[in-house]
């Protein structure tokens, strides 16, 4: 009887911890749950007095000094017999994995190592390899170095990314790429994560977006857990951040960043950067880290020429099972030249409407009247500078008042507008759109769902969106 009711009790007890768990995620977020909360499991519990084993001396002072009176409150409010919580450095504990699973709603990447903790590990070890799931942003399959097809213009990028993916020790380090958009930068910073995961799975890689690092930076400051924000992203073996000019004006971030930098390349880690401009013309980004950004190798994918899109067409096509006839494929390589994922993109719409309308082959008419939207839009070739310009003289301001941070009325709702037909006329993604502005990407869309509600409820804004359309289409 006296072994069942202590099961009973441990069960108990376990379903309580579980709850907690779930509320302490809630509260203080994934990222400072899985530093600093996960790895705890519950110990022996007698007389009111509740044993929490933490595996290090490190992190039980962390947790004495930041989580512990809340972990205290939310029990006593649970059980009420619970008094006093004690917390123990035990280094052979095991932590429940039904438990943790329950309460750990994440899914792990396909590209990160995710090695079992083990509580006799120092807490840099849990920092460099199990919260690496938390850091690292999802890469796509699809971007490897065999589907990366190779031109004049970019052949000299992927030589250097493949370099680095194939070469622990290099001669340059950071590799800097720079292009403009859909270019295939991205596709090269995921290549060479699988590549070096393939290659060594045992190297502790990060690819995430700067607009994903300054998200974790503010997130531990919110949560005064930066120490293990640091400890996290200079434990790593390779440290890539794509899209580098997000970091723009936002000088905690870069400070930190620059630290980060720092640490990894005096310790001989490998650092992969990308950006739409060369090192020297980021703008809002500090002269030090300007100096930092260009002390490796800087390469730069040129626009693509005929002969690259040529290539990428075909290869798509062949990776699609169909075929493309060379007059369509030449059409499309000579009207889309700015973009590859555009160029991806209406070769996928064109295959879509010939499979779903049981269409026998493509042909130039098809393909001319399917992208005809695409076409039109590109024979236009608006800009965003175009369209600041007549939104401003429409109504009556300057340009810079549109990118300025005044919120009044008379400035706010023309730039919404001018937001928005960018959106409408133009190719350019959010983010790029909220850079011409001097905003984030969520501010363009708030902004474009703004406009598309008002012009069905204001005749006279829809009126003046009319205008401005018609002006910059003729």
């Amino acid at each position: 009887m006296a072994e069942e009711a202590m099961k009973n009790n441990d069960s108990s007890v376990q379903d309580e911890w579980g709850q907690i768990c779930s509320q302490l995620k809630m509260e203080f977020g994934e990222t400072a749950f899985d530093s600093w909360l996960k790895p705890l499991s519950v110990g022996t519990y007698n007389n009111g007095v509740m044993n929490i084993c933490v595996p290090t001396a490190f992190m039980k002072n962390w947790v004495l000094t930041h989580y512990s009176d809340r972990i205290h409150k939310i029990w006593e409010h649970k059980n009420p017999s619970v008094k006093k919580i004690n917390f123990v450095v035990q280094t052979n504990h095991s932590s429940d994995s039904s438990l943790l699973k329950k309460i750990s709603s994440t899914p792990t990447p396909q590209n990160i190592y995710m090695p079992n903790f083990n509580a006799a590990s120092s807490f840099n070890d849990f920092a460099s390899k199990d919260s690496f799931m938390q850091l690292s942003a999802p890469l796509n399959p699809a971007y490897t170095f065999d589907s990366f097809v190779v031109g004049k213009t970019n052949e000299f990028a992927c030589a250097a990314a493949k370099k680095v993916a194939e070469s622990r020790n290099v001669s340059f380090n950071p590799l800097f790429l720079y292009s403009g958009v859909g270019l295939g930068k991205t596709h090269l910073m995921h290549a060479i994560a699988w590549h070096i995961k393939q290659q060594d799975p045992s190297r502790n890689v990060i690819y995430l977006s700067a607009e994903q690092f300054l998200f974790k930076f503010v997130k531990a400051l919110r949560y005064k857990d930066t120490a293990a924000f640091k400890e996290q992203f200079r434990a790593v073996d390779v440290l890539m951040v794509d899209d580098v000019q997000f970091m723009s004006n936002k000088e905690s971030t870069q400070e930190e960043f620059f630290y980060t930098f720092n640490s990894l390349i005096e310790e001989g880690r490998q650092i992969i950067i990308s950006a739409d401009k060369s090192p020297t013309d980021l703008e809002g980004i500090e002269s030090r880290l300007k100096s930092r950004l260009s002390g490796g190798l800087v390469a730069d994918i040129h626009p693509t020429d005929f002969d690259l899109r040529m290539g990428i067409l075909n290869y798509k096509a062949q990776q699609m099972g169909i075929t493309l006839p060379e007059k369509v494929a030449e059409f499309l390589a000579q009207k889309i030249t700015t973009n590859i994922r555009e160029l991806e993109g209406s070769l996928r719409r064109i295959v879509a409407h010939t499979q779903l309308l049981s269409k026998n082959e493509i042909t130039l008419d098809m393909t001319q009247d399917i992208l005809k939207d695409m076409l039109r839009s590109i024979d236009r070739k608006t800009t965003i500078d175009e369209i600041q310009k007549k939104v401003a003289e429409y109504f009556n301001i300057s340009v810079k008042e549109l990118q300025s941070s005044r919120r009044a009325r008379t400035v706010a709702r023309p730039r919404q507008i001018a937001m928005y037909l960018a959106k409408q006329l133009t190719s350019r993604s959010l983010p790029e759109i909220g850079r011409k502005f001097d905003r984030d990407h969520t501010t363009v869309m708030h902004a474009v769902r703004k406009v598309e509600g008002l012009i069905g409820e204001d005749a006279s804004l829809a009126e003046s969106v009319n205008i401005l359309r018609r002006a910059l289409e003729n």
